[in-house]
């Protein structure tokens, strides 16, 4: 098929059949559609909406997000995991601000170069946002590539990203990218879905390799399997009038980063527990009860969280510093951004607490 029929009838197509209404097409620009490029990646759209819209109604403008303290910008983003998605679009918010008076780049290098923007969102910005020319190859676009060309290999491999990504640019448009971008993603998000693709009705079928050889579900290959390590860790629920637990701000780096959660350490056997409390929280404590372990699924590894509940008696002159803390009152819904762990945890504190 010419690169040129192709991209005609992805674009006929999205004018008749693609998706119109979501929250982030209805007055389109670059800042709105980035906050729901960011929002979608590793995330489906129907999870999104509510967080799209939530984030929007507090932050319409990318002044507003970056005249946000991180905490508010955390909590809205609490339970759609990837927190690094939502500190580097804060950070990218901040130097616009600062550096651009708060005017987007129009070159697509110049939005790679910004704290947590790829090729494709920047892609996206450009296309969708601006109405430029921008190349986009999110998983969806991937799904309707490997599959005409029976594209061997797992999508995000070196050698097979690169493939797509030549794909890609050979099918986009100068003009009309904007149209045919969203048709790609509205083709791989309903036709050529990952189960049981309806080929008789996409536009693409009559020279898409995968299904003149009947192997549409063999395509895109699957990750290759790896076993996740394995990683434990303690959490010290210190309850305080029955009503309060020691909440800790993270390091701004690393998993979870600037959330909120429960104190952690590496023992778990009372008397070094509460050695702990006392020498790295400044607090005394009496061990009261270990809660069920709960299992948390990272990208690269599986966590497994033994709660510990203890019972506050008293502190030195003040809690130790090393860590932002605060009293945290077990019926308030937190002002700042918590794990979904840590979340359930204060979820069953309020109703009182377990009975294992």
């Amino acid at each position: 098929m010419p690169h040129s029929t192709f991209s005609s009838d992805v674009i006929d197509w999205q004018k008749k059949h693609g998706r119109k209404n979501l929250p982030w097409q209805k007055n389109r620009n670059a800042y709105r559609v980035w906050v729901s490029e960011i929002m979608l990646q590793q995330t489906q759209v129907a999870t999104v909406i509510p967080y799209y819209q939530r984030f929007m109604a507090v932050f319409p403008s990318l002044t507003e997000l970056a005249n946000a303290p991180q905490d508010q910008v955390l909590q809205l983003w609490t339970g759609l995991g990837y927190y690094a998605r939502a500190r580097n679009m804060h950070k990218t918010a901040q130097l616009l601000v600062a550096e651009q008076q708060g005017q987007w780049p129009q070159d697509l290098q110049a939005l790679i170069d910004l704290p947590g923007i790829g090729r494709s969102t920047a892609g996206a910005i450009l296309s969708l946002g601006m109405n430029k020319k921008g190349v986009i190859l999110d998983g969806n676009v991937k799904r309707v590539l490997a599959r005409y060309h029976c594209v061997e290999g797992w999508p995000d491999s070196s050698k097979t990203n690169k493939l797509l990504w030549g794909h890609a640019e050979t099918y986009t448009p100068n003009r009309g990218s904007k149209t045919f971008n969203q048709g790609m993603m509205d083709l791989g998000a309903s036709l050529c879905s990952k189960k049981a693709p309806q080929c008789s009705l996409c536009p693409l079928q009559q020279r898409c390799e995968a299904f003149a050889t009947h192997s549409q579900e063999q395509f895109p290959h699957t990750k290759p399997k790896v076993k996740l390590p394995q990683k434990t860790t303690s959490m010290l629920m210190i309850i305080r009038n029955k009503n309060q637990v020691l909440l800790q701000q993270r390091p701004p780096q690393g998993i979870w980063g600037g959330l909120w959660g429960f104190p952690e350490c590496d023992v778990q056997d009372q008397a070094s527990i509460e050695e702990h409390c006392v020498s790295q929280l400044g607090v005394k404590v009496d061990v009261l009860s270990t809660w069920r372990p709960i299992k948390h699924t990272f990208s690269h590894f599986q966590l497994t969280i033994s709660p510990i509940e203890l019972s506050y008696k008293r502190s030195r002159n003040q809690i130790s510093e090393s860590s932002p803390s605060v009293w945290h009152h077990f019926n308030e819904t937190p002002s700042f951004g918590v794990a979904t762990p840590i979340k359930k945890i204060l979820a069953k504190l309020s109703d009182g607490y377990p009975t294992n």
